[in-house]
């Protein structure tokens, strides 16, 4: 819509003439005057931005576009013209030219002539996607290790790679434009697989013979346009000499490798268990290790130790690091089921098999581990029966459920734990000598805590940090607590050890846990460390038993992390890691 104002001289008669001739125009037009009123908002425009029907004429520019009057208001300080303005409403992407009205060589007003290109944008857009495409494709025909030979659907070669000038001897200025049966006729090839392609019109396989010398594997395969016609047909060519010498290097390869491949996998599985363990003892060390590598086969495994050890998490540690951790892990402490109950546990029970049964029976907790691993806690209580029925599932892969006839196939990897010694029980007649061998394939043993004392102050450690985030505490240990500890032989090994502190940590008065706070038998236990050199102390245990009291004395004297690392010379982080402790190294410094 077109005003008259006192900056512009327009004769009545000519305005409908003019507001037609801008409203028509496809190109947005608006014209301000020196006070930046709007007097042009044509149809364009509003179409453009979105605007009500000459809503925006005869109101100030900065209110009905207060992003862009900046610009305007330069315009008309300057008289300096901005041609090219490219800017982005929320519906259209505009590219405008705005130019200073001069009347009288003053500057009168702005006429702002823009366009809508965001369809333009997006067909340079998409004409620059099929560029990249272009180039992409290019680049991955030329990469190709095979080579490629393109022609199109009447067998004239179009395209061929480096790869194909190098595996054939031939060069692509000698091949491209020609027919391939001029090239058959000519003897360059003993025949053609695109030929074959375009005469059976499915993709084919063959072998050829170039100049009588070469011999490849090729593959055609035909591409189809829109009409179902073959337009292309892109063959695929393999040098078989190359390939057999690569596959000869391939398998030396991999026999060189595989060693070393499973020793860096093994090493992997060890930290990623160590991640969710305490263990500094090289005892615990290597019985970790011993778990990462049986972890990755399916035999049967049985852990050994007294109890409290850690048998249970021993084996969740092998379920998890083994090809089966996605699948149930079942547990079944077979010296908790009463003998008149073990059977149908075990391995369930048909419909009406006895009185009290589930009409529609039960499936029993070897059933429910099928693809996965079963976990026989205290195996050595399995009665005769049992035992039998057991040694079916290991070496049959079935079993039967109670008052059932039809053996049921199941997959189950079984890991079994005991505290006591199936050998002599095998000796006494109380186990079966064949189960026995069967559970035993990968024997592991897990020492008492009392000996691998090393992980004592870890555990412990590691139980009262715990224990402070759970419980909203902030507890420390006096260093002659961990002397105590230390010295204590725990006939409950890590179970034992894990009730004592949190005993200690519930119990104690304050923030500090002292040796009047330690279980009485605990605190008359003489330290393990005030005597570390005799007879059958190796030079190492000696050693890691001298830096343990020294450690402790330390931290006795100081009271701080930082300023026991200082006093031994050694960084804070590495007195935290001798003490067990990866993480959290900074909340534990300062309540020391």
């Amino acid at each position: 819509m077109i005003t008259q104002s006192s900056h512009v001289n327009v004769s009545q008669e000519a305005l409908p003439l003019w507001a037609s001739a801008i409203d028509a125009s496809h190109n947005g037009i608006v014209i301000i005057d020196r006070e930046g009123i709007i007097l042009v908002y044509n149809q364009a425009a509003r179409r453009m931005l979105d605007e009500e029907d000459s809503a925006a004429v005869g109101r100030h520019f900065s209110e009905v576009r207060p992003e862009t009057w900046p610009d305007l208001k330069r315009i008309l300080e300057t008289g300096q013209p901005q041609i090219g303005k490219r800017i982005v409403f929320p519906t259209a992407t505009i590219i405008a030219n705005r130019n200073p009205i001069f009347v009288d060589g003053k500057v009168a007003g702005v006429i702002s002539v823009f366009q809508d290109i965001s369809e333009y944008e997006a067909i340079i857009s998409e004409l620059q996607g099929y560029k990249k495409l272009h180039r992409e494709l290019e680049a991955i025909i030329e990469s190709s290790h095979d080579g490629l030979y393109i022609t199109d659907g009447k067998a004239n070669t179009i395209r061929v790679n480096s790869a194909y000038e190098r595996i054939a001897g031939l060069s692509r200025k000698d091949l491209i434009g020609r027919n391939m049966q001029d090239l058959v006729n000519e003897k360059v090839f003993d025949h053609s697989v695109t030929l074959e392609v375009l005469k059976q019109g499915s993709q084919v396989t063959l072998m050829q013979n170039i100049k009588g010398n070469k011999q490849v594997m090729v593959t055609g395969t035909p591409i189809l346009d829109e009409e179902g016609h073959i337009a292309l047909v892109v063959t695929n060519v393999r040098d078989m000499t190359a390939l057999n010498d690569l596959r000869a290097e391939l398998e030396e390869s991999k026999r060189l490798s595989s060693r070393y491949y499973q020793s860096l996998l093994e090493q992997e599985k060890f930290e990623h268990a160590l991640d969710s363990l305490v263990v500094k003892s090289s005892a615990m060390t290597q019985v970790i290790r011993k778990a990462v590598k049986v972890a990755g086969v399916h035999t049967s495994v049985l852990i050994q130790g007294e109890s409290g050890v850690g048998k249970s998490m021993l084996a969740r540690i092998i379920h998890l690091m083994s090809p089966r951790k996605e699948r149930p892990l079942v547990k079944i402490n077979c010296g908790t089921i009463p003998d008149s109950l073990m059977e149908s546990e075990l391995f369930g029970y048909t419909k009406g098999a006895f009185t009290g049964a589930a009409p529609e029976g039960k499936a029993g907790l070897i059933e429910t581990g099928h693809t996965g691993t079963v976990f026989l806690d205290e195996v050595g209580d399995l009665t005769p029966a049992m035992q039998v029925k057991l040694l079916q599932v290991i070496e049959e892969k079935t079993f039967t459920r109670v008052g059932g006839t039809k053996p049921i196939s199941v997959d189950v990897r079984i890991l079994a734990a005991t505290n006591r010694d199936l050998r002599e029980l095998v000796q006494k007649g109380e186990f079966r000598e064949d189960l026995y061998y069967r559970l035993n394939v990968i024997p592991v043993h897990i020492p008492p805590l009392r000996d691998r004392r090393e992980d004592i102050p870890a555990l412990a450690l590691n139980i009262l940090e715990s224990s402070n985030r759970s419980m909203g505490f902030s507890k420390r240990m006096e260093p002659e607590v961990l002397d105590r500890l230390m010295g204590y032989d725990y006939p409950g090994n890590v179970r034992e050890l894990i009730n004592i502190m949190e005993r200690m940590i519930i119990m104690s008065e304050g923030d500090v846990i002292g040796v009047s706070d330690l279980p009485r038998e605990v605190r008359q236990a003489e330290g393990h460390f005030q005597e570390p050199v005799g007879e059958g102390i190796t030079l190492k245990a000696a050693l890691q038993a001298f830096e343990t009291r020294m450690i402790a004395a330390a931290l006795r004297r100081h009271g701080t992390m930082s300023l026991a690392a200082k006093a031994l010379g050694i960084h804070p982080t590495t007195l935290w890691r001798k003490l067990g402790r990866d993480g959290e190294r900074g909340r534990f410094a300062e309540t020391q």
